[in-house]
């Protein structure tokens, strides 16, 4: 293993994994014909890797918890993460292989410029339904740490009180949250202290915040709006922030979750600013990346963050 491990801001815990990006003329699939001209294009993403890639082109001390597997797809993200200076001492192999999605790309209903970059994800985890992290290894490496953001993959959890233990803050970033009742992620809810959530598909998700505080009072929850912004839920108080007025175009959405929290994450825990401070740092980072069209390779930079602040 490489690094020492008490110099890590962040440790990152989850998956990342090559994404396969499959872009739509329209904003349809023509079903009555059997070919489909397409634009393809693969990259290093997933929660994982949109992560941790955030964190380190951020200029934050980085290392990933992850698995890949013995194959291309896995010495593509081990490159693209090494080359931004992700500290790899907590990958262990997953035999089934590296992870994959297909994330299927359209327009969407409103079309132009700000309506593109709508997706249906289409994802292959291989086999983190039965990994388990190496714990020794992830001892070491969240060691002095300061914060330690989680992902979902089942393996996961089981690094949530090695991270108790290790008394660094806590991030979960819990995806699409359909139900406050998803099995899944309680144990993602109960070991947190800060969690993420997408109500892309949620049909009240003041109702999934009440019931995730009812469970873990201590919580900050921070809700992932799309064009609408974001919200903060916290001790029974809720605050919705609009998202910034800028002209940029929307091209890509893949990762916008990923980057909303990274950049909260890194100004309110790592640099101890206000949660609205937070708030307006973590959506520029989300709106910055839907201008990158399948790449994690020029995400938010701090001189960026800097500039437009």
């Amino acid at each position: 293993m490489s690094g020492s491990r008490s110099s890590f801001d962040v440790v990152v815990v989850g998956n990342a994994g090559v994404d396969t990006n499959v872009y739509l003329p329209g904003d349809r699939i023509d079903w009555t014909r059997e070919a489909n001209f397409t634009d393809n294009q693969d990259y290093v993403g997933q929660a994982g890797g949109y992560a941790a890639r955030g964190y380190a082109q951020l200029g934050c001390r980085t290392a990933f918890v992850g698995s890949l597997g013995a194959d291309s797809a896995g010495d593509l993200v081990r490159a693209e993460l090494r080359g931004d200076g992700v500290d790899l001492g907590g990958v262990f192999l997953d035999p089934a292989g590296t992870a994959r999605s297909v994330n299927l790309m359209y327009a969407g209903s409103g079309g132009g410029a700000r309506g593109a970059g709508q997706r249906k994800n289409f994802y292959d985890g291989r086999g983190h339904m039965g990994l388990r992290a190496p714990e020794q290894v992830c001892r070491e490496l969240l060691r002095g740490t300061r914060l330690v953001h989680v992902n979902i993959p089942n393996w996961a959890r089981e690094v949530l009180p090695i991270a108790r233990e290790a008394g660094a803050a806590i991030a979960c970033d819990l995806q699409d949250v359909t139900s406050a009742d998803d099995p899944y992620r309680l144990d993602f809810v109960d070991g947190a202290d800060i969690v993420f959530f997408s109500a892309a598909n949620s049909v009240d998700p003041w109702a999934i915040a009440r019931a995730y505080l009812e469970r873990n009072p201590l919580l900050l929850i921070v809700i992932g709006l799309g064009a609408q912004g974001c919200a903060v839920a916290r001790s029974g108080a809720f605050a919705t922030h609009a998202a910034p007025a800028l002209d940029w175009p929307v091209v890509d959405t893949n990762g916008a979750g990923d980057s909303l929290a990274v950049g909260f994450l890194t100004a309110y825990v790592l640099e101890g600013r206000p949660i609205d401070d937070a708030v307006g740092r973590g959506q520029l980072a989300a709106r910055w990346c839907c201008t990158q069209r399948a790449s994690t390779s020029s995400l938010v930079t701090r001189e960026q963050l800097a500039a437009w602040g």
